[in-house]
Order: C-alpha cells, then structure tokens, then sequence
C-alpha cells in the first residue's frame, strides 16, 4: 500500500471571505471558511500551490461562486471523522443542489432515526465545507439552523444554489 504524501493547504478568497484548503497527494481533506467552528490548526500544514488536487478545489470552488458548477467531482478523504461522522458525512453527498434536507431525515437515511442531535454534531464537524453541503441541511420545520461558517454564510449558499 502506498504511504500517502504530508497534508498540504492553500488560501483562496471567495465572495464569503478567505477559504483554506488542505490536501495530501490524492484527495481533498479539509475545506473551510477562516476562522469557523471546529476547525483544525490549518497553519500546522505547509502551503503549496503545487498540489494537484488543491489546485482541482479551487478551481472548482471558483466555478461554483460563479454559479457555473452546482456538483463537484474531487477525491475526497473524510477519514478524519469517526465511522458515525463518515456515514454521515456520504449522506450530505446525496442532497442534490438547489434542494434542503432535515437532520431528521439524514437521521433516517443512515438508519438511526433517534440521532438527530448526533447528526447535527455530525454535521458541525463537516471537513469539507460546501462540496460535503451541510449547508443544506435544515431544522425540521424548514428553519436555517446551525452553521459552522455561519448562518450568513449558510444563507448566501443556499442562496446561490436556489433555481429562481
């Protein structure tokens, strides 16, 4: 098996403020706003523009903020997370852009109706900000609960992604 390479980051500005992105030499394993919840010492990891799958992040982030990508098709390593986190981690991949779910409902889908607080915790440690949408999971009457980059920020996605 091969020994994957030292995690790797960058910075890149977006219209929702800086972004850091961190990889190693096969998949993306952090994407985060500055300054969110829950976030790793990002400065602990050595900056690189050389990196391939960074450079394959930030273009694809920056075609979603210029609305001309709703999905994205980088290598992902959520094995950050505990086996429950994971599983719900690959729920949110499922949420098709332009649309919300509940914490009720990813609950559901991952076969533990009774953990919806678990989820929600789940869902505020997300490595992958907006290409993992957690921004799209919403209280269960609809309310815009709960965003570790922010409700502002959980608004004006929701809003970019809105098909009117």
């Amino acid at each position: 098996m091969k020994k994957l390479s030292a995690i790797v980051r960058c910075n890149m500005a977006t219209p929702l403020g800086p972004m850091t992105l961190a990889a190693h030499d096969v998949a993306l394993v952090w994407a985060g706003f500055d300054g969110q919840k829950h976030a790793p010492d990002t400065n602990a990891w050595p900056m690189s523009d050389a990196n391939p799958v960074l450079r394959l992040a930030r273009e694809q982030l920056q075609q979603y903020f210029a609305s001309k990508r709703t999905a994205f098709d980088i290598p992902l390593d959520l094995g950050s997370g505990t086996l429950f986190q994971q599983r719900v981690w690959h729920a949110l991949l499922g949420i098709a852009p332009g649309t919300t779910c509940s914490y009720g409902a990813i609950s559901q889908h991952i076969g533990n109706p009774k953990a919806v607080r678990a989820v929600g915790g789940a869902i505020g440690r997300n490595p992958i900000s907006i290409i993992v949408p957690c921004h799209r999971v919403v209280g269960s009457n609809g309310a815009l609960t709960g965003y570790a980059g922010g409700i502002d920020r959980k608004i004006a996605l929701l809003q970019l992604e809105s098909p009117t």
